[in-house]
């Protein structure tokens, strides 16, 4: 349980940030959810002057533009939401003494490696949106004493509709287009939300890989969601998915340091998937 008065979220109209608004009791903590068009995390002024008057103990950013087609045509907007944005709450939680959990991923990575990427390997975004999740990190690490840097993959919820879209087009009879050879660990909004809430009421700040355990290609994951749906369709890989060409290839995560200090165990990515989709009405 958090006994804090208060936690700010920022992007609680995405995926996680929508979960992590209906997970926390609200008769325990004061949730301020807002926004692009409450506060606007590329405007140094308003996160400032939002952070100031609601002084929160806690702020979870998971604000930030995840389109990577669209970050490549816009490279300026990436960079001023995805980095300034994570300078700009990295500077109010300094400025107000808040602990600070900014949400990255592992498009950070460069997709060459042959093992599960660990906290310490050396990153190299090959995407815009990779390069400016990084540039976020490195803004948060200059700019704040406390903060938890959250690097994930592939998160899936309500807010994003790509399981239940697999599932639609399996009912209509349709084939189902998945991006060729990529690799990661899907990793369910809610329990990227547990680990959330576990890990900002300690003081082990740092940088933390948290995927559900296990790895598979966007293939498997289709067939993984028939499966459990007792459904039937034809998943084809395809290199024509425009998103697809800026992402990864093999973006798979170790949550080591997760591992190594014992505190935390994300469950496998099957279990946590077979749980959402039981939640599907």
């Amino acid at each position: 349980m958090i006994y804090s008065n208060r936690i700010w979220i920022s992007g609680a109209d995405g995926r996680l940030g929508s979960k992590l608004v209906e997970m926390l009791n609200p008769v325990d903590v004061e949730i301020l959810a807002t926004d692009k068009d409450t506060v606007d995390v590329s405007v140094s002024s308003e996160v400032i002057n939002f952070a100031d008057r609601n002084r929160p103990d806690y702020i979870i950013n998971c604000s930030a533009i995840t389109d990577a087609g669209r970050c490549e045509e816009d490279n300026d907007e990436a960079f001023r939401t995805n980095g300034l944005g994570a300078r700009n709450m990295a500077v109010a939680a300094n400025r107000i003494n808040a602990k600070l959990i900014h949400l990255s991923s592992d498009d950070v990575f460069d997709g060459m490696a042959e093992f599960p990427y660990k906290e310490y390997d050396e990153t190299k975004p090959k995407s815009c949106y990779g390069k400016s999740k990084l540039f976020g990190e490195k803004q948060v690490m200059s700019f704040c004493s406390r903060y938890f840097i959250i690097r994930s993959s592939w998160i899936y919820g309500a807010k994003y509709r790509r399981v239940e879209e697999i599932i639609e087009k399996a009912k209509n009879g349709e084939d189902i287009l998945v991006p060729t050879n990529q690799f990661a660990a899907p990793t369910s909004a809610k329990e990227l939300a547990k680990f959330i809430i576990y890990i900002m009421e300690t003081t082990e700040y740092g940088i933390y890989h948290a995927v559900c355990q296990g790895s598979c290609s966007r293939k498997e994951f289709a067939e993984k969601i028939l499966e459990f749906k007792g459904l039937e369709a034809n998943v084809i890989e395809t290199e024509d998915i425009v998103d697809a060409s800026f992402r990864p290839d093999y973006s798979v995560l170790d949550d080591f340091i997760l591992r190594i200090t014992g505190n935390y165990e994300m469950p496998q990515w099957e279990e946590a998937l077979e749980e959402y989709i039981n939640t599907i009405k």
